[in-house]
């Protein structure tokens, strides 16, 4: 019995012992804690999400109002120190429960995990780990026991009120009555290159109509960053100023009021804007009365309005406007535009649910081509896809970070420019950096530690997709994480389809095409998203054939050919050109534009008879991209917002392309050195040999002599500059080829004056050695001249050929404005040259003319400037003569 009552005191001592520890815990989940009613918006990063955390103990919080994309099954609330990657790396689990599913403006409890305290949790974020993508957060650390209650933390994202427009288009509201004003986000589930208009109709109208409407136009200018403009619409077109100076249509207030130096006609002041998963969102403020009583309409915040809205596609800035404008929406009454009624006092939560575009992959797009070389290099990370990211990311092709698409069995070639501390590989690993260092393993497909390079020395990487490659890979940098993104690895494309492919000037447009017998497949497609693509044959749109592929506002593509011959609408001339196997297609905003035609057009009489593609000569192509294109007349709104900035040179047969360019200056002073040599030392040593024997003296020797040799030394050294600029002989072109013949007549010259015959006795007939050579003498130098001379025009055709520049035309006239003038003064003299012939004659002086050249002095050596000592002597002497008597 002792023993009994032994265990049972031991047994109460022992449950004694264990209760407080229950009790503590039991009460530090319930107990008060300094975050206890601490309320803040999160911040969204990714995935749609919005909510309002509240703090309800230590143990558990609040979100309200969830709204959340669905994440993969790795998603959670973490808790972090911070936010950079580093630290949410290091993170661990808030909570258990999984953000694997879509949240739809739900109001949840969760539970921190056990261990966990809000101590522990100075950053309270949604994140997977898995991808290491940051959907949102808030800030829990610093916060003092003094502001933790009720301290409305506010996230940009967040507003007080919401309504549904249409299925692609909400906007939100928070009312401001102290400060007489409204803050009004705009969300729409549209591409990058859209507009998001809203505003209020004019009071007192018996029906909504949108002229006199007082609008706000968001949207994201081409470097992706947001903008809010005030607008007043006066007619249902777009923005125009007519010839007598008055502005109409969708305009910018600030255009109809040009003088106003104060500013306060705009009074949409831009607060926040992103592009997130697809969906652009833009906060703007506007006061509820403003001053500017012209164009601004007052809003009664008590009472129903009608509003107006709309969404479309937006026009960039060009030479007419400094302005982003809309264009027409172009769309049925609740779909593109529509009316409302609103009460903005009236608390409106008719928003449920994030928005869920279609097309969530946001950022740019690249299509890698066969023997195309995609450049990768390094930039700042500036609106790169999947936050968290590094201070800087790689870039492909100029675009931060874009999503690269490949097709199996097309290699793909990298050209790595991006740093020795940023070599390039393809893994299957969406973080990079090294999956084992994270003791993660990973499947490596391309690259690594030697495919590394800088713009001056860079590395090619050449990478085989094969039907084995998984349809998602990444390509990242070895040593630093999340420096790059996604690889979509389809079957099929245009390159299979065509045999060639290039880039054109920019990296903006790439260039396909198949020849054929007698006709030629072309394709091209746009790296940008656009309203419409046009691909010229020409050095400039002006005076070039091209060809432009749209989408009208039904969704059918268009294909069209054109003659341009000006820079306004009227310029451009639509063509009938035999175009077959027209296709035209948007990939993702991008056109995407198919043809064929003939080589050589099977008419005549109509200038696009002209447009012959000759496979053996190369092919200028230029390209240019805007915003709206239509059939028929065109106007000022089919102007192209961008183009390429010079044409590039494909050679068809050989599948090559290089861009045009600028006239090196090495072969400009190669041609001037050539003027020098064959339009002023040559020709003038010909010609005092020819026109200055008459002179006393060797005159015309010296003369003749040094001229020719300067001649020859300047055209030597021309020949090098150009050699060392092309990097070689090459004897391809018609220039070089005759360039060649003169050069070789010219240096004949010294040889043959070295291998003159001896000089004939007074009075004894010319040998036959003699004739020869001074018929050779003549005919080498005169081919000589007569080749340099065509070979200068041929320069200058090949030069405007090449380089296409503007002043060839100017050089040949002025070339031929010189030849002419030296052929006068030739005549001229020639004519003198007869006149002292005569005059000779009438005095019994004249003398014999041996092929052509008249008073030869034949004794003088050409390679040897003195006379012989002894026959000048000879001749200086008196000479004695005896006169004997005539024997009769």
């Amino acid at each position: 019995m002792a023993a009994l009552l032994l265990g049972v005191l031991l047994l109460c001592l022992c449950l004694c012992l264990a209760s407080p520890p229950a009790a503590t815990a039991a009460s530090a989940c319930g107990e008060n804690t300094s975050l206890e009613g601490y309320e803040a918006d999160l911040r969204m990063y990714q995935h749609q999400l919005r909510g309002r955390v509240e703090v309800l103990d230590g143990c558990s919080f609040r979100v309200s109002a969830l709204d959340l994309l669905a994440g993969s099954a790795s998603t959670r609330w973490w808790r972090a120190e911070a936010l950079d990657l580093d630290s949410l790396a290091r993170g661990a689990p808030a909570a258990d429960e999984p953000l694997n599913r879509t949240f739809l403006s739900e109001s949840l409890v969760f539970r921190l995990l056990p261990g966990v305290s809000w101590p522990r949790v100075p950053v309270l974020a949604a994140f997977d780990p898995l991808t290491s993508s940051l959907f949102g957060f808030v800030r829990l650390s610093n916060v003092s026991d003094d502001s933790s209650t009720n301290s409305n933390a506010s996230a940009p994202t967040m507003f007080d009120s919401c309504t549904q427009l249409s299925p692609r288009l909400r906007v939100r509201w928070t009312l401001d009555n102290d400060s007489n004003s409204i803050d009004i986000g705009l969300e729409a589930a549209i591409g990058s290159e859209y507009y998001m208009a809203f505003g209020w109709a004019a009071p007192g109208a018996t029906e909504p109509s949108m002229i006199g409407a007082d609008v706000a136009v968001t949207g994201f200018t081409e470097d992706g960053l947001p903008f809010a403009e005030d607008y007043y619409i006066t007619k249902q077109s777009e923005c125009l100023l007519r010839k007598d100076g008055i502005v109409e249509g969708v305009c910018p207030d600030a255009i109809y009021e040009r003088n106003d130096s104060t500013g306060l006609v705009n009074n949409t002041r831009l607060v926040y804007g992103h592009r997130r998963d697809g969906v652009s969102f833009v906060r703007f403020s506007r006061p509820l009365v403003s001053a500017d009583k012209k164009y601004d309409v007052p809003v009664n915040a008590t009472r129903n309005m009608t509003v107006i809205w709309a969404i479309g596609l937006l026009r960039p800035p060009d030479s007419l406007s400094p302005y982003y404008l809309p264009l027409g929406h172009g769309a049925p009454v609740g779909t593109a535009f529509g009316f409302a009624t609103l009460n903005v006092s009236a608390a409106s939560s008719g928003c449920v649910g994030p928005l869920d575009a279609e097309d969530k992959e946001d950022q740019d797009r690249i299509t890698a081509e066969r023997n195309t070389p995609l450049v990768v290099t390094t930039g700042p990370s500036l609106h790169y896809p999947n936050p968290p990211n590094p201070d800087k990311v790689l870039y492909i092709n100029k675009k931060e970070a874009p999503l690269l698409k490949v097709e199996r069995g097309v290699p793909v070639t990298f050209s790595v420019e991006a740093g020795h501390d940023a070599p390039l590989y393809i893994t299957s690993d969406a973080i990079g950096g090294n999956a084992t260092s994270r003791n993660v393993s990973e499947v490596i497909y391309a690259g690594g530690p030697k495919a590394e390079g800088v713009p001056a020395t860079p590395t090619e990487l050449v990478w085989l997709p094969d039907r084995n490659t998984p349809d998602l890979v990444y390509y990242q940098s070895l040593y630093d994480p999340k420096m790059g993104w996604k690889i979509q690895v389809v079957d099929g494309g245009l390159s299979d389809m065509y045999n060639n492919s290039v880039l054109l000037d920019d990296q903006q447009v790439t260039f396909f095409w198949t020849l054929s017998s007698d006709s030629i497949n072309i394709a091209a497609r746009g790296e940008r998203k656009s309203g419409y693509l046009a691909v010229g044959f020409g050095s400039a749109m002006v005076n070039s054939y091209a060809y432009v592929g749209w989408i009208d506002s039904n969704g059918t593509g268009h294909v069209n050919s054109y003659w341009i011959d000006g820079k306004d609408g009227m310029s451009v001339h639509e063509t009938r050109e035999n175009l077959t196997h027209t296709r035209c297609r948007s990939e993702n905003g991008a056109i995407v534009f198919e043809f064929t035609r003939p080589l050589a057009p099977s008419c005549s009489g109509r200038v696009e008879c002209k447009n012959i593609v000759d496979p053996t000569t190369p092919l200028k192509v230029i390209w240019a991209m805007g915003s709206q294109w239509q059939s028929g007349r065109l106007s000022v709104k089919n102007m192209h917002s961008v183009t390429s900035n010079r044409p590039v040179r494909i050679i068809l047969l050989a599948g090559l392309a290089e861009a045009e360019q600028d006239l090196h200056p090495v072969l400009a002073v190669h041609g001037f050195m050539m003027f020098v040599a064959w339009g002023l030392l040559l020709p003038g040593g010909i010609m005092a040999a020819r026109y200055l024997k008459h002179l006393k003296g060797d005159v015309w020797f010296q003369a003749h002599t040094y001229l020719q040799y300067s001649g020859m030394a300047v055209m030597f050294l021309g020949v090098l500059f150009a050699v060392a600029e092309l990097r070689g002989f090459s004897f391809k072109s018609t220039h070089s080829k005759i360039g060649t013949l003169a050069f070789g007549f010219t240096f004949l010259q010294p040889i043959n004056a070295y291998l003159r015959p001896h000089l004939a006795d007074s009075g004894e007939i010319l040998s036959r050695n003699k004739v020869i050579w001074e018929y050779l003498h003549i005919f080498t130098g005169r081919s000589a001249l007569v080749f340099g001379v065509v070979a200068l025009f041929t320069g200058l055709q090949h030069l405007g050929h090449r380089y296409g520049s503007k002043n060839i035309k100017g050089l040949t006239c002025g070339l031929i404005i010189w030849v002419v003038s030296v052929a006068l003064v030739v005549v001229y003299l020639e004519c003198m040259v007869v006149k002292r012939r005569r005059d000779g004659s009438a005095d019994g002086l004249s003398g014999k003319w041996v092929l052509g050249n008249t008073e030869e002095d034949d004794s003088v050596d050409l390679l040897q400037s003195e006379r012989d000592s002894k026959m000048e002597s000879n001749l200086t002497e008196p000479m004695e003569v005896q006169l004997e008597p005539l024997k009769g």
